[in-house]
């Protein structure tokens, strides 16, 4: 329960981080597109996600890093289509107001991130070692 307490702390640093950079590419920039802008916001965001999750949730720090990031950058990637895909739908398309398709698309890869991070990319060290053998 601790680590996901945590892993909400750091969720809710990454998004603030996203969503500041969405905001600023939507209202200072004038981006025409709200999934552009997001998909920009959202990948900045990911690297406070991925440094929070290594060294503040998971506490990873000590397992190879290049393995992590790779598996971070491959399910990431993913939920950022699945972000992107919300924004387009609900401001491009529907022209409802990109704050609320945030909170959709938030709300929708919180579990998903959760299990993903702790099963494939930051599990532990003695499964790690176990799937090589």
């Amino acid at each position: 329960m601790r680590q996901f307490a945590h892993f909400v702390v750091n969720g809710l640093v990454a998004a603030g981080v996203y969503f500041a950079l969405l905001s600023l590419f939507i209202e200072v920039c004038h981006f025409s597109s709200a999934a552009l802008a997001g998909a920009l916001a959202y990948f900045l965001g990911t690297g406070v996600a991925f440094i929070g999750n290594r060294f503040f949730v998971f506490r990873a720090r000590h397992q190879p890093v290049a393995g992590q990031v790779l598996r971070f950058v491959v399910l990431y990637a993913a939920m950022g289509l699945l972000h992107s895909a919300v924004l387009l739908a609900w401001t491009d398309l529907l022209r409802l107001d990109y704050r609320i398709g945030f909170v959709i698309a938030t709300a929708l890869q919180i579990g998903i991130s959760f299990i993903s991070n702790r099963r494939l990319v930051f599990r532990p060290q003695h499964t790690v070692e176990k799937n090589t053998s």
